[in-house]
């Protein structure tokens, strides 16, 4: 029996792809306006980005532990091995409440299968891990060797982010309201990564199209065997932006493949519109 995948809608994957894919779709959730709305089902990246430039403040919550309790059980009583890959536990509670729910699960059915890796990647690096795991359970593999390559693939993920407006970053708490302020004045934009999980600060830079070129260049200095990757570049509706991206990595790099999507509403109502995001491995897998 194939291994089933579960995953949560931090990464980014469009959702046709949890059909075709027969994966399991955890939407997080968004409160707009005061209305609690699923990610991906009840609303779209877009619709975000729009009520943020018109002001609106966008909170954010984990998928619900009925959510997990519903999917777990199901798989379970089937006796389907399962294997979840998580957003990052550092930017989100989804990955403890699973593994909660998890433990409540196999009191009830004790020989279910049920793996939950703690990705620490975050958008479309989140999203690669899990084409990463469906592609290894489309193949056959078992599900200790799923979780041991996904595990190793996640850890070698890189996440270089830059983002248009230092103001949202600062209504999260990442940067001061004065850095945001005085950022702005001088067209400052920040990279950051993604370190253990967590979204660190790495350089700041003026004007888009040195941060561009910077992103080639931490990119040459961090990858590895980039001709033969699949890379992915998520936006924060800024399509352009993302095409003047995969050109440049195109010619810098001449990849395998580049998968293009939107920031999702659950990172992007922190992120902001504008926001660019990279992901590629620094390692062979």
């Amino acid at each position: 029996m194939k291994v089933h995948i579960i995953a949560d809608s931090a990464c980014d994957l469009p959702i046709d792809y949890f059909g075709e894919r027969n994966i399991s779709f955890l939407p997080l959730s968004v409160e707009m306006n005061g209305e609690q709305l699923k990610d991906q089902i009840d609303i779209k990246p877009k619709q975000i980005y729009d009520a943020m430039r018109e002001g609106s403040t966008i909170k954010t919550s984990q998928a619900s532990p009925l959510q997990f309790k519903e999917v777990f059980t199901d798989l379970a009583s089937k006796e389907v091995p399962s294997l979840y890959v998580a957003f990052s536990s550092e930017l989100s509670g989804t990955y403890q409440t699973a593994m909660m729910i998890r433990n409540e699960v196999l009191e009830e059915y004790p020989n279910f299968e049920l793996t939950i890796v703690d990705s620490k990647c975050a958008s479309l690096g989140h999203g690669l891990a899990v084409k990463y795991a469906s592609d290894l359970s489309e193949s056959g593999r078992p599900l200790g060797e799923i979780e041991a390559a996904v595990k190793d693939y996640c850890k070698k993920m890189e996440h270089i982010f830059t983002v248009d407006n230092l103001e949202y970053l600062a209504r999260g708490g990442r940067i001061s309201k004065t850095s945001a302020f005085v950022g702005g004045l001088l067209n400052i934009k920040p990279l950051l990564h993604v370190e253990d999980g967590k979204l660190i600060p790495l350089e700041k830079i003026r004007g888009r199209k040195k941060v561009f070129r910077r992103i080639i260049e931490i990119m040459k200095e961090r990858g590895v065997n980039l001709q033969n990757q699949t890379i992915a570049i998520s936006h924060g509706d800024d399509q352009d932006a993302a095409n003047e991206m995969k050109a440049m990595i195109e010619e810098a790099f001449s990849p395998k493949d580049i998968y293009i999507n939107y920031v999702g509403a659950v990172v992007g109502a922190h992120a902001g519109p504008g926001t660019l995001a990279i992901f590629f491995l620094n390692d062979t897998i």
